[in-house]
């Protein structure tokens, strides 16, 4: 067996969510990180402050009173050059909230773990996406992962990413709580000076410097704050094709890749169900089965949410009837549902015809087995067949009624 074999077989390692997030935070030499805890995050910043008390990460580790601090603290810090982090869920994303678009408007390249819990009230420390959707018009570029070597591998590309001058945003990485936060699975660990060359430190164009004074986040005056947005917007824009790039060239150093967005079993399928995060294995085995059973029915899986990928509404205007699994409800909204509302605009300006059918699940935690997976595909494919109507309003799965 070559060096080579051996040394992948030591790294990889079983680790949770949060330990893979906390890895890949300390192989890409963050020089700050402030931290406040929350459940399920917490332990993704107490992993870090093993690191730094052990001495292998070396780097300013600041305790903060809240999740506004967290993430003001982090701003400061990556707008003096620093290479800065924070995580946080829930409650503690929504304190941030008002932070979340100074970030974003300052073009503050910077990387934030979500460890997404449902919102109150009432009080619920369970797993939805209700947390995440809410702040998807923030202005930050967001990667949604299905497992937890994604997890770990989105850190990395998210600092290539979001560093970049021809991008400069803040990147949120999502991870569902629990589901993967606190389930233990083999991720892939890779050379801390491998990773460190992919996302080498480079010089800032413009940082805080008392040498070289320039100021961040000033008033913007009706002269001049639409082109701040107009600009703002634009690169929102570029981190798509930025990120096919970053990719690309993870892929070239570690044999992963992972599109924007990517369908399963579409070639001969009547229809395709669209999911995002830790369920897409659940969706995945039921759409295997089904087919089994002579059901074809495809499966869509969306890990880049911001900017949401022009791919979507090319490849699913090709289908006459799509499925949205949506972890989240959009109170009031036409749909119900932030991710139907965005596959629906783009499907409508791609001039496709497909019928929508949105599923709700999982809200607040509700279990969901594979069962209730199974039966969102199984509807769809008996709506492909007409032998249903498309519902008008969403089908809410595992409700008690």
């Amino acid at each position: 067996m070559s060096m080579n074999k051996v040394l992948e077989k030591k790294l990889l390692e079983p680790l949770s969510g949060n330990h893979a997030v906390a890895y890949a935070v300390r192989d890409c030499d963050v020089d700050v990180i402030s931290a406040y805890p929350i459940t399920p995050q917490t332990t993704i910043v107490e992993k870090l402050a093993e690191f730094v008390a052990s001495g292998e990460l070396d780097a300013e580790f600041l305790h903060v009173e809240s999740e506004h601090s967290a993430l003001s603290a982090a701003i400061g810090a990556a707008a003096s050059g620093a290479r800065a982090f924070t995580a946080t869920s829930s409650q503690g994303l929504a304190l941030m909230y008002e932070v979340l678009f100074i970030a974003s408007g300052m073009r503050i390249p910077m990387v934030m773990a979500l460890v997404t819990r449902a919102l109150s009230a009432p009080i619920n420390i369970w797993n939805d996406h209700s947390d995440l959707m809410a702040s998807q018009d923030t202005g930050w570029i967001q990667l949604v992962s299905t497992n937890n070597q994604e997890a770990y591998d989105f850190i990395i590309i998210g600092y290539k990413l979001s560093e970049r001058e021809d991008v400069m945003l803040p990147v949120m990485v999502a991870l569902d709580g629990y589901i993967q936060s606190h389930t233990i699975e083999p991720v892939q660990l890779e050379d801390p000076e491998k990773v460190r060359k992919f996302v080498p430190k480079k010089k800032r164009p413009v940082t805080l410097d008392p040498e070289k004074p320039v100021s961040f986040g000033t008033l913007g005056d009706p002269d001049w704050y639409y082109e701040f947005k107009i600009q703002q917007a634009e690169a929102l824009e570029r981190a798509y094709q930025a990120y096919k790039e970053v990719s690309s060239e993870f892929s070239q150093y570690f044999g992963r890749s992972y599109e924007p967005f990517q369908i399963l079993y579409g070639e001969d399928s009547d229809a395709i169900l669209v999911v995002l995060g830790a369920h897409t294995g659940t969706f995945l085995k039921a759409v295997e089965m089904a087919r089994r059973e002579g059901m074809k029915i495809g499966l869509g899986v969306i890990r880049m949410l911001r900017p949401f990928p022009p791919e979507v509404s090319k490849y699913l205007s090709q289908y006459s009837f799509i499925g949205v699994a949506d972890k989240a409800i959009n109170f009031g909204s036409a749909s119900g549902s932030y991710l139907t509302n965005d596959i629906a605009t783009s499907l409508y300006l791609e001039g496709a015809s497909s019928r929508i059918t949105t599923y709700i699940y999982g809200i607040g935690g509700r279990p969901v087995k594979i069962e209730d997976a199974l039966y969102v595909v199984r509807h769809l494919w008996r709506i492909s067949k007409r032998l249903e109507e498309v519902p008008k309003k969403p089908v809410f799965v595992g409700v008690r009624y």
